[in-house]
């Protein structure tokens, strides 16, 4: 029963996407709410200035109302803490990439929020979670993957759960950066954790809402993929960014989702790099940063990039998926 839910929950928040879609982005464009490219960026880049942005919205709404729909189909007399902290996170930080994006496109400030009330909001979110977390008796244990041997925190956990959503949020948001390149790399890492889930035997709230992402994710691939009709912008990838910290987080994968998610992480390690490179020697180790952009400069083509690094997701996603269900 719980294998037809997580299917049904998917192919509806697919659909949900794809039906949205065509009439959102129309709506966005009457807004004039187009992306603004940074000069500092690629040249071949500048054609897609005024395409749609704030696109994530139409994934927030589809898998909350998959997830909801679901959730309630499957239980009827009471909804579950981790349902109501998966959706605050996804809500929370969609909120806090709306003003972001609604900043930048319709003041026409192209940085939108300054770093420290990003940074604020992010940390706000967290610690209320960590509080939920702390008053239901979460367990503040980590667990190494492959391996029985847990490491208890205590207190520290909670410095955990911030790293965690402040930097898992800000590391899918770098990844945003080429037609289809998030939504794709992103599908493939809560379709594991998905997995992961059910397999596990964790709550079934949160399988069906990585999964309701999943077909949300490919929903908005069908006007994401390039050339891309629509962008996701921070609305979308902050989003995506709390929303897999927090699975990894109740399913008690912290550490997995470094392997899982790791594009990202790869992603986050060369801006960090590029910075320090620069600062410390005045020399670039990247021809740019984040990753993604250093082969367009090389000379690859947008579509090879993006195949590239889905394939690489798609080899962390199987190796973190092996490594939990045959040795845990």
């Amino acid at each position: 029963m719980n294998d037809y839910i997580l299917l049904v929950t998917m192919a509806l928040s697919f659909i949900l996407t794809v039906v949205i879609s065509p009439i959102l982005i129309p709506f966005l464009r009457r807004l004039k709410f187009g992306q603004s490219i940074r000069e500092e960026g690629p040249q071949s880049h500048q054609k897609k200035s005024g395409t749609p942005t704030m696109g994530g919205v139409m994934i927030i709404l589809s898998v909350t109302a998959a997830t909801l729909i679901s959730s309630v189909w499957i239980n009827k007399e009471a909804a579950d803490v981790h349902l109501f902290l998966v959706l605050f996170v996804l809500l929370g930080y969609g909120l806090l990439g709306f003003l972001d994006d609604y900043i930048k496109v319709a003041l026409k400030r192209n940085l939108g929020l300054t770093s420290k009330q990003k940074m604020l909001g992010q940390i706000v979110i967290a610690l209320v979670i960590y509080f939920i977390l702390n008053q239901t008796g979460f367990p503040t244990f980590i667990e190494i993957p492959g391996t029985s041997f847990q490491l208890e925190l205590g207190w520290g956990y909670a410095f955990l759960i911030l790293f965690m959503l402040v930097g898992g949020s800000n590391a899918v948001n770098l990844t945003d950066g080429l037609d289809g390149l998030l939504a794709g790399t992103a599908a493939i890492a809560f379709g594991a954790f998905g997995i992961l889930a059910w397999y596990g035997d964790q709550n079934i709230e949160t399988s069906i809402f990585a999964l309701a992402v999943v077909g949300a994710l490919l929903g908005f691939l069908v006007f994401n993929a390039h050339p891309a009709k629509v962008f996701m912008g921070d609305t979308g990838s902050l989003a995506l960014g709390g929303a897999i910290a927090i699975i990894a987080i109740l399913t008690k994968l912290e550490l997995l989702l470094v392997l899982i998610g790791g594009v990202f992480v790869l992603e986050t390690l060369s801006v960090m790099i590029q910075v320090a490179s620069f600062k410390t020697t005045g020399k670039r180790v990247f021809k740019m940063s984040p990753l993604h952009h250093h082969y367009e400069l090389k000379g690859w083509s947008e579509w090879r990039v993006v195949t590239t690094f889905w394939t690489l997701g798609l080899i962390f996603a199987v190796i973190g998926v092996y490594i939990e269900v045959m040795f845990s």
